[in-house]
């Protein structure tokens, strides 16, 4: 069977992968240079089902409505008139409650711990490197009320199997040194000893080699302007530089996939979110983390990946603008320099924004679309990499007719 994937990030060459590895013919299509070139570019860095919780909650409605006046808030609403995003807006607020939050939680976290194994095996099997640290991940709250929600609400992940012990002020001192000094301003930290980091980027663009050494074709610098249907089949992709015809077809272009589902006549409630990160190079190895994780006052995620420092923050929905200005980043880079002042040379700043591809639920969109051959892996939000691997597996089982391990109705279109 050849296979035409849509998309070179972490979503699609996982897909390739999978279907490679049986012995099919591959396709992989970006308008990028390279493979990992947009979201998966410079993300979080994080593989944590231990920070699976789903944004739609009680709380998130409140947060956005701040964000009309207040620039600090980690959810940035900015009013324009935009349908899409107003459609979307109202389905997030439907998922509002605490029990569709505790509900779409525990799908994620699921599907998260599934794909971090998945994960561990690609890079057993492939013995492609990526900076990875299993070091485990710290949530730092600073309040103490803060602390105990925190320790309230991960019972949720820990029902689902998700390993995590608290550390008291003192505790965390000893636990991760760098923190050491400032240790009075937190209360106390959530330790999840089984998350993992990395480079997306690097494990991205070395799985895209190892698919190429099985015999995968990308086809890169071509920009996809339609599917090509007839009646309920899709006949061919075309491209700026071509046509391309296969037997089945992966979308895996994350928030740019419902502009191309739209004229083949359904939609997918995907809006993009701009997400921002900065990659600091490490000044003082001693200085700098030995884990990674998340300041949950501020939220903003830190991530030592081989010599550099990433700082990722803020979720605002711009629509599809990636432009940035260097005062996007001035929040993560303050609470970086408060946290680890002589860690990292912060006059040497490399600076990103990306789109993330949010459902209003939470969970991504996987298997099969209306269309018979054409299947979807999208829609991954800000854990796209944590998730990456198990729903490239999960819809690659789908498409050979082969039940996934874990259950994938939570995952289809048609839950909306």
């Amino acid at each position: 069977m050849h296979v035409v994937v849509l998309g070179a990030g972490l979503l699609g060459v996982t897909t390739a992968h999978y279907l490679a590895r049986e012995g099919h013919q591959v396709t992989v299509i970006d308008r990028q240079k390279e493979p990992a070139r947009e979201t998966s570019f410079a993300n979080a860095g994080l593989l944590t089902p231990g920070h699976a919780y789903a944004w739609a909650s009680p709380r998130a409605p409140m947060i956005l409505l701040r964000s009309l006046w207040r620039t600090d808030t980690a959810l940035r609403w900015r009013l324009k008139l935009d349908p899409g995003m107003w459609a979307w807006g109202l389905k997030f607020l439907a998922n509002c409650t605490a029990a569709r939050n505790r509900e779409n939680t525990v799908i994620k976290v699921r599907l998260c711990s599934y794909s971090l194994a998945e994960t561990a095996a690609v890079t057993a099997e492939t013995g492609i490197t990526w900076d990875r640290s299993q070091s485990g991940a710290l949530y730092l709250y600073r309040d103490p009320d803060h602390f105990r929600a925190g320790r309230a609400n991960f019972k949720l992940l820990a029902d689902e199997g998700v390993e995590a012990r608290t550390l008291e002020r003192e505790e965390l001192a000893t636990f991760e040194p760098s923190l050491a000094a400032v240790k009075d301003r937190f209360a106390g930290a959530i330790h999840t000893p089984h998350d993992e980091s990395g480079d997306a980027r690097k494990f991205t663009t070395a799985l895209a080699d190892s698919c190429r050494e099985r015999g995968v074709t990308f086809k890169f610098g071509a920009t996809i302007t339609r599917i090509e249907r007839s009646g309920d089949r899709v006949t061919a992709v075309e491209s700026d530089r071509g046509r391309v015809q296969g037997d089945a077809y992966v979308l895996a272009l994350g928030s740019y996939s419902p502009l191309l589902t739209k004229p083949l006549g359904f939609t997918m409630p995907i809006y993009p979110v701009k997400g921002y990160s900065v990659t600091l190079p490490i000044a003082d190895r001693e200085a700098a983390p030995a884990h990674f994780g998340v300041d949950e006052a501020n939220l903003v995620a830190f991530a030592r990946l081989g010599d550099r420092l990433r700082l990722t923050a803020t979720a605002d929905f711009a629509g599809y603008d990636t432009s940035f200005q260097p005062r996007d980043f001035v929040h993560m880079l303050n609470v970086a320099r408060e946290l680890f002042p002589r860690a990292a040379a912060f006059d040497r700043p490399e600076y990103w924004a990306c789109l993330r591809p949010m459902t209003p639920d939470g969970p991504p969109i996987m298997g099969p679309s209306p269309l018979v051959n054409l299947w979807l892996n999208t829609g991954h939000g800000h854990i796209g990499w944590t998730m990456a691997c198990g729903s490239s597996r999960i819809v690659v089982d789908r498409m050979l007719g082969r039940k996934p391990e874990i259950d994938d109705a939570p995952f289809r279109l048609s839950r909306y």
